[in-house]
């Protein structure tokens, strides 16, 4: 979907599409379906949201290797509960 250009490294060695949370879900959902795995895997995300984090503060950086786009705790929580509404 990406293109051979797409060959972003995680922090943790793991393959890294240039895409958002929710893309990222959807990219991972059409790799179970095409591969015929769809109602045989689950989603699970290890999100280490220590890892970004404002310092002494409730908010998250989101994109903190870049520009930025910090939300509030809650609004983490938010996102986290509608992702995993949305993927199973």
């Amino acid at each position: 979907k990406f293109g051979g250009d797409a060959t972003l490294i995680g922090d943790e060695g793991g393959f890294a599409p240039p895409c958002d949370n929710r893309e990222g879900c959807e990219l991972i959902m059409e790799a179970l379906k095409k591969a015929g795995y769809e109602d045989k895997c689950t989603i699970g995300l290890d999100v280490a949201a220590s890892e970004f984090r404002v310092k002494d503060k409730d908010e998250y950086d989101l994109d903190f290797k870049y520009d930025g786009n910090i939300i509030s705790g809650t609004e983490l929580g938010d996102l986290y509960q509608s992702l995993a509404a949305d993927y199973p």
